[in-house]
């Protein structure tokens, strides 16, 4: 099938797909037209993919699934390698989400010794009130021309 096929029947992009191939994850065969074409096994490596992209692991760490991208990885039992990769993602997105909570935290601080009535508490997002805040790296400059440090 072609690229265009395969990303139909995959809902995912040509563009994925040239870049599944160039990270080594898939590969077609050229045509005498130059076209990419794919064998109809091409369709499950790309969900298996697609669906290890979804669970949050990275192409890189997509290629420790190699030799089993052509079965069923949801279904399947968890290599020791996959579980380590696994973990180690984990880690990584831990502590991406603890240092985006800390600035998050940061920011209501700042924003509440501020502005205390326009913070709605139930779901941390302030209500808009600013006709145009200007953000810098270090502090928020407001329309009134206070700043708030970040």
């Amino acid at each position: 099938m072609r690229i265009g096929e395969l990303a139909k029947a995959t809902g995912t992009t040509a563009r994925a797909l040239r870049h599944y191939e160039q990270a080594g994850l898939i590969s077609s065969e050229r045509a005498a037209n130059g076209y990419r074409s794919y064998d109809e096994q091409a369709a499950v490596r790309v969900r298996n993919i697609r669906h290890l992209l979804a669970a949050g692991l990275t192409l890189d760490d997509v290629r420790v699934f190699l030799p089993c991208l052509d079965g069923d990885v949801a279904a399947a039992p968890p290599s020791p390698a996959g579980l380590r990769v696994a973990l180690d993602r984990l880690a990584v997105l831990n502590e991406r989400i603890a240092t985006h909570t800390d600035a998050r935290d940061r920011l209501e601080t700042a924003l509440r010794g501020k502005t205390a009535s326009h913070i709605r508490p139930r779901d941390l997002t302030p209500a808009v009130t600013f006709q145009c805040a200007v953000v810098s790296a270090r502090s928020i400059v407001l329309p009134c021309g206070g700043t708030v440090p970040v």
